[in-house]
């Protein structure tokens, strides 16, 4: 009886293992079972490492890749092929963020009780939320130099363009040996991060609008700098007295040096972490690029020039769309996404997170809308209403500043956030500006 007794013990501690076993397996099944089946090495649906399975379109059902006779193809058109490169990836799997690799699990129809079982054997179709006329308006008024341009719809938070540059047509493969193509596999709205310049002065007066009484009231002065602790922070001119307004508008470093300066790193360093810049975001599940924000020593030079964009900080261009779209829906930033919402995904709430209070994204509002008529030139953004802010921002040695544009248009059905980054671009208005502005009047023309 004692060793009937042993074997069925043994027995049940061989069942339970076994069903524990099964158990981790089937858990495991349901948490990765998606990456397994994506991954690369899977003969089943990958050929040569390509992809194999799965059509991309564009929002209005534009072929941005397919299938055909074995192989893995791109768009009909030249321009729509490169201005749509890093949002559909390429066939080496280079471009993590493509769509190719990113949603390569959607693309196989892998689900759960099937696997990658269906009856066409085709795999499905995903739809991306972007617009591939407005990819090839943003990547030709890129005109060939190097930069990132994307635009979201700031209610729904659909991406409506993304574009990386430099680029190249996956079916005409260049040799891309060489400085013009450096950095070709990097998606630079996602996965760069860039020296903000002045575009981060709207991070330092958000947070003077909300821990500085009086801010309306005061009156700064500008004699073409400010000398701090015996270093000089350069200003681009002699502004002389002005108030907060014109020193947004004027881009004054002066001011906002001086800001920066009373606020002091340890609010700068709060306000750059609550607005998503020193972070790593998800848009997704893919993983942007983190920003920097040293907290340099209080009542210094490197203080005063990180309030104004300089010093060591950096921002993904995600990030900072991000934040524009906030000051553009009362103070909360949409949840953005690459995939155009279908099913009850289309109808559910959009969620999002309050990054400031409605007043306070109302104040920067108005000043980024007076920042067009007082000095981009309403003429400039024909038809356009337009809240903006430049950036631009040094980068050392003898290299000419990377140039930004950020910010939002309240135009009637168009509710549309942007950025526009040209390295080595010089001023943010006049080379980055022209940029943005051609992608919106595609994107209003519609």
């Amino acid at each position: 009886m004692k060793k009937v007794g042993g074997r069925t013990n043994a027995l049940l501690i061989l069942a339970a293992l076994i069903l524990t076993g099964l158990t981790l397996f089937l858990a495991r099944l349901a948490s990765d079972g998606s990456g397994w089946v994506s991954f690369p090495s899977n003969k089943t649906v990958y050929t040569d490492g390509v992809l194999m399975l799965g059509t991309v379109t564009d929002r209005n059902g534009v072929v941005l890749s397919d299938v055909e006779n074995g192989q893995r193809m791109y768009a009909d058109d030249a321009s729509v092929r490169a201005s749509t490169l890093h949002a559909v990836g390429d066939l080496g799997g280079n471009i993590g963020t493509g769509a190719l690799s990113a949603f390569a699990s959607r693309l196989i129809g892998y689900d759960y009780i099937n696997g990658v079982y269906s009856r066409a054997g085709d795999g499905k179709t995903l739809a991306l939320s972007i617009d591939a006329d407005l990819n090839v308006a943003a990547y030709e008024a890129l005109g060939g130099r190097k930069g990132t341009v994307a635009v979201v719809n700031y209610e729904t938070g659909e991406l409506l363009c993304m574009v990386s540059a430099p680029s190249y047509d996956p079916q005409n493969m260049p040799n891309l040996e060489g400085e013009a193509y450096e950095g070709v596999y990097l998606n630079r709205f996602l996965s760069g991060a860039y020296a903000p310049g002045s575009t981060f002065k709207l991070v330092t007066l958000a947070a003077a609008i909300e821990n500085i009484d009086g801010l309306y009231d005061r009156v700064f002065t500008c004699e073409g700098g400010l000398t701090v602790g015996g270093d000089w922070v350069a200003c681009t001119g002699a502004h002389g007295a002005l108030k907060i307004e014109d020193a947004l508008a004027a881009s004054c470093n002066s001011a906002f040096s001086s800001l920066a300066l009373e606020l002091g790193a340890d609010t700068l360093g709060h306000y750059a972490e609550k607005f998503g810049l020193t972070q790593s975001l998800e848009i997704d599940g893919i993983k942007t690029a983190s920003g920097n924000f040293t907290l340099a020593e209080d009542g210094t030079a490197n203080l005063a020039w990180s309030g104004i964009g300089q010093y060591e900080d950096t921002v993904c261009p995600y990030a900072m769309l991000r934040l524009v779209c906030a000051v553009a829906n009362g103070g909360r930033a949409v949840d953005m996404t690459l995939l155009k919402p279908s099913g009850i995904g289309a109808i559910l709430p959009v969620g999002s997170e309050r990054l400031m209070s409605s007043e306070t994204a109302e104040k920067i509002a108005v000043m980024m809308n007076y920042n067009v008529y007082k000095t981009y030139g309403q003429e400039n953004y024909p038809g356009l209403e337009l809240y903006a802010k430049s950036g631009t921002a040094e980068v050392g040695g003898d290299k000419a500043p990377h140039a930004w544009f950020v910010g939002f248009i309240t135009n009637a059905d168009s509710p549309l956030a942007f950025v526009a980054v040209v390295e080595n671009g010089g001023s943010g208005s006049r080379a980055a500006g022209p940029v943005a502005n051609a992608v919106l009047q595609a994107a209003v023309g519609e």
